[in-house]
């Protein structure tokens, strides 16, 4: 028997041990609401699909889809830039919220916003001993997501991200921090309810938010794992209006050419104002609901 021949299974071997404790795909979102550190590499183009379903305001019947579709780019190896453009549809009946839901609608799929972005990787998870990069993105919606009237959006915010590789990329962990500044304008609307409230001055909101999720590779291009999001708002005239606490699994698949990740989100507590006759008073139903499900896929260029 030649060396050759002897040292083939042992190199095989080799080659499949090494294959499956490789890290995901640098820019890979093993989650779908918690960010990663990563940027593209200089001159990579990624697309992306998001598709969100929001559901269950405690009473009537609500179900909003939220759309995303975000092209981006590696200026460089630690810098990358997107734009995104947003749709949404949404289908609502049976719940009137004073200040916030006025009517029942059924609007189709729609364009509702757009969004530009950044992130700049300060240290790389794979070469330093945590990840860090700063994120940063713009967006305008003149679609109100809660109720699907016309409102205009101007929002600026800023993230802190982490992440850190362990058990040679077999277990991943990610955390971020931030907070979202908020310009907001109503429209007017004729034919609203009797001395229902719909304020249509301006309004600034400054929201607080904080994330982290941990997923493991249970079989090759395939991982599990848990992620939750913290978020706190404060309004001009109100103070702190709301807070929430979102957590959920998610499962994530990834190949070299694209990949897919899929985070349901259960809302386990919140608090801030509630709506008349609100039975789930543990919860924040008026800007959220009970249950988030989040799809997203993505194909490298």
């Amino acid at each position: 028997m030649s060396v050759i021949t002897r040292l083939s299974p042992l190199a095989t071997a080799i080659a499949l041990s090494s294959a499956l404790t490789l890290p995901a795909q640098a820019t890979e979102s093993l989650f779908g609401f918690v960010k990663g550190a990563e940027t593209l590499p200089e001159g990579a183009i990624e697309l992306y699909q998001a598709i969100k379903r929001r559901s269950d305001k405690g009473q009537g019947d609500y179900t909003a889809y939220n759309l995303a579709t975000e092209l981006e780019y590696g200026v460089s190896n630690r810098f990358s830039t997107g734009v995104a453009l947003k749709m949404q549809s949404l289908e609502t009946s049976g719940l009137i919220i004073d200040g916030y839901l006025p009517k029942a609608v059924d609007n189709g799929l729609k364009f509702s916003g757009v969004e530009a972005s950044m992130k700049y990787m300060f240290l790389s998870p794979a070469k330093d001993d945590i990840g860090l990069s700063g994120y940063m993105s713009f967006n305008y919606d003149w679609i109100d997501p809660h109720s699907g009237q016309d409102k205009d959006t101007y929002s600026l915010e800023s993230e802190l991200l982490l992440q850190k590789y362990f058990l040679e990329g077999e277990l991943i962990w990610a955390a971020n921090g931030g907070v979202e500044a908020t310009y907001a304008d109503r429209a007017e609307i004729d034919d609203l309810p009797e001395d229902f409230e719909w304020p249509t001055d301006p309004e600034m909101e400054i929201e607080l938010k904080f994330g982290t999720g941990l997923s493991y590779r249970f079989a090759p291009k395939w991982f599990i794992g848990i992620e939750t999001f913290y978020e706190t708002e404060f309004e001009t005239e109100v103070g702190q209006e709301r807070w929430s606490v979102f957590a959920g699994p998610t499962l994530h698949y990834g190949t070299a050419d694209w990949w897919a990740t899929l985070t349901w989100f259960n809302q386990l507590s919140g608090g801030g104002e509630q709506y008349e006759n609100q039975m789930d008073d543990d919860l924040h139903l008026i800007e959220k609901t009970k249950n988030e499900v989040k799809l997203v896929v993505a194909y490298n260029f």
